[in-house]
């Protein structure tokens, strides 16, 4: 059911995105034009923390009581390594 949510926001998103071409083409003022960015950039960390979320209660929890070592490393290192993309600015 999170993938669901996930995918009705992405359509939102999409929606929104195309309102900002719109937008573009009007030539409407800068600053809302950004603002609509900013909103589409916040609803895309949102759907981001809402996949993470499911993640980290299905797939890293099933790693972390699983017996393979190598898979528990794995995953571990893959969060290691959205949350050093997510904090780089």
């Amino acid at each position: 059911m999170k993938n669901q949510n996930a995918l009705d926001r992405l359509k939102t998103i999409e929606g929104h995105v195309r309102g900002i071409e719109k937008m573009l083409e009007n030539g409407d003022y800068c600053i809302d034009i950004i603002r609509q960015i900013q909103a589409v950039q916040a609803a895309l960390n949102k759907t981001s923390l809402t996949i993470l979320d499911g993640h980290l209660n299905s797939c890293l929890v099933t790693a972390i009581r699983g017996e393979d070592v190598d898979e528990r490393e794995r995953v571990l290192k893959e969060i290691a390594e959205i949350y050093e993309t997510a904090t780089k600015v």
